[in-house]
């Protein structure tokens, strides 16, 4: 998602770098710019018109004629009215003060509410609540029991007393689910549920009687939260639906449904900032797990390359293992050696994490190696897997014994050829040099650290190939005259070099002849 968008904004900042200052036709130029790729990503036009706009009147004002790299602070405008225009700040659930707090979810036919009823479910679980979910779409056939299936996956009770339609009672009445939503509250009191969500009926279009039906339901339980699932692919569209939707049931928060697709993205621009209803949550995959809080800041990091590294470490504290990160940091601290099974239990790690694919792209500057990343087999993380698994016990602790009898075996018992084994094992041994560089206290690779140039060890292994210094005669006599030798050498050298300002020397005897430069250019130097 805002691909195609994160490409355009990228590719249009990029010709401001190295401006010093930012003509009023620069400015232009890049507004322009910025417009087509936000009618390009489907946003409407009137928030790309009142957008733009904002922009425009910001950059030519004094906050940028006066910036030291007006190109920068042109970026920052674009991010802060991105950040202005997806709704400011970070929304939370507003949870009821005495009883369940009721969250009823509305939206069209095929938005994703029934599978995003149960990834919220499970994502309220994990901040410690304990929600149910209520079956209230009787019409569409067995959305009952697909709901029934998604809490499973989520561990989340359902309220289904009524089972619903099924394809052969399409055009039969399929039960009261006003009736249903009473009783599923009353079922929460009862059973101590925190929690109430509520998945209504959709249609494949706006209607009136799905609207009354809604507004009934809502009426009845009084919810604390109306969330409008809305899918991210619709396109201009979503505009008409989120002003019918919110004059029908008047909703309280969005959420994004299919942010992991292809599409332009421009529903999730256009629908906060016209309705004036913030972004709630946002659906980023088909895993139950595939759920997150809506963080405008963030997303705006995201759609201008800038990375969202914050919620990168969010997903690492949650699904981080600390016995074994400190099993890991007790290991470095005793220098201990670094094992395959010790790349393995890192491995395994990464993997609880998520999608490599997903995370990378978290990084800043993502989109320039999007195509490398697209390309990324998430199965590589498997098959290293069967590789270390293949070893023995004291083959991965030693893995300087497996010979070229070893590695065939290891092939055949993993399903690989030899090659990836012997790949493995060299990038295993680079991954021990640079942990062990670690635990001394360094990084390779990093200036003023242990093995380079510069301080410490490196420093220490390039004496080795200096050119050793003369030691100082025993003699007197010898040892003046050493001095003297010194001194005049020292003394032709500074002859040689030109004398000007920046050689200590003052800048009248300074010739430009002496460093060869262009013709003309000692004009330029005033001479």
């Amino acid at each position: 998602m805002f691909n195609s968008l994160s490409d355009r904004l990228t590719a249009t900042f990029k010709n401001l770098r190295g401006k010093g200052r930012l003509t009023e036709a620069d400015v232009d130029a890049t507004v322009r710019e910025i417009r087509r790729a936000l009618l390009d990503a489907d946003v409407a036009v009137p928030v790309v018109r009142e957008f733009t706009g904002r922009v425009r009147e910001r950059a030519l004002g004094a906050e940028v004629s006066a910036a030291l790299n007006p190109s920068q602070q042109i970026v920052k405008i674009v991010n802060e009215e991105l950040v202005e225009i997806l709704g400011g700040e970070t929304r939370r659930i507003r949870l009821a003060k005495n009883g369940p707090t009721i969250i009823m979810l509305a939206g069209l036919q095929g938005a994703g509410k029934t599978t995003l009823a149960g990834k919220l479910s499970k994502w309220l679980k994990g901040q410690g609540h304990s929600p149910i979910l209520v079956a209230c779409d009787l019409q569409r056939p067995n959305a009952v029991n697909q709901l029934q299936v998604v809490g499973q996956r989520a561990n989340v009770p359902v309220f289904a007393p009524h089972p619903g339609a099924t394809s052969s009672e399409l055009d039969q009445p399929a039960g009261d689910p006003v009736a249903v939503a009473r009783a599923g509250v009353e079922e929460a009191r009862q059973k101590l549920h925190d929690v109430v969500i509520v998945d209504t009926a959709g249609r494949l279009g706006v209607d009136a009687e799905m609207m009354e039906q809604a507004r009934q339901i809502r009426r009845a339980i009084v919810p604390n939260e109306v969330l409008f699932v809305i899918d991210a692919m619709i396109g201009q569209d979503a505009v008409n639906t989120a002003h019918a939707f919110d004059e029908g049931v008047n909703f309280t928060g969005i959420v994004l449904s299919k942010l992991d697709g292809d599409a332009r993205g421009g529903a999730a621009l256009s629908v906060a900032s016209v309705t004036g209803k913030p972004v709630m949550f946002a659906s980023t995959g088909e895993g139950v797990d595939d759920f997150e809080l809506f963080h405008p800041d963030r997303m705006a990091s995201r759609i201008l390359d800038m990375g969202d590294v914050l919620t990168l470490i969010e997903q690492a504290e949650k699904s981080w293992d600390k016995d074994e990160a400190a099993r890991m940091a007790k290991k470095f601290a005793d220098q201990e050696e670094f094992t395959l099974d010790d790349f393995l239990a890192q491995m395994q790690q990464i993997r609880n994490m998520g999608s490599m694919k997903k995370m990378l792209m978290m990084m800043p500057g993502a989109q320039n190696i999007r195509q490398q990343l697209e390309q990324f087999d998430e199965r590589e993380i498997d098959r290293v897997e069967a590789i270390v698994r293949s070893m023995t016990p004291h083959e991965r602790v030693a893995p300087k014994i497996i010979n070229g009898s070893r590695r065939a075996r290891i092939a055949r018992g993993s399903g690989v050829h030899v090659s990836e084994v012997n790949g493995l094992l060299e990038r295993f041994a680079q991954a021990q040099k640079m942990m062990k560089k670690m635990a001394q206290g360094g990084m390779p690779g990093m200036p003023g650290m242990p093995g380079m140039p510069g301080a410490g060890g490196g420093a220490r292994k390039n004496a080795k190939n200096a050119p050793k210094k003369k030691a100082k005669s025993g003699n007197p006599a010898k040892a003046a005259q050493e001095r003297k030798e010194a001194e005049a050498r020292r003394a032709n050298a500074a002859k040689a070099l030109p004398t000007g300002a920046a050689f200590g020397q003052q800048s009248g005897d300074f010739d430009p002849s002496q460093l060869n430069l262009p013709k003309g250019f000692d004009k330029f130097l005033g001479k």
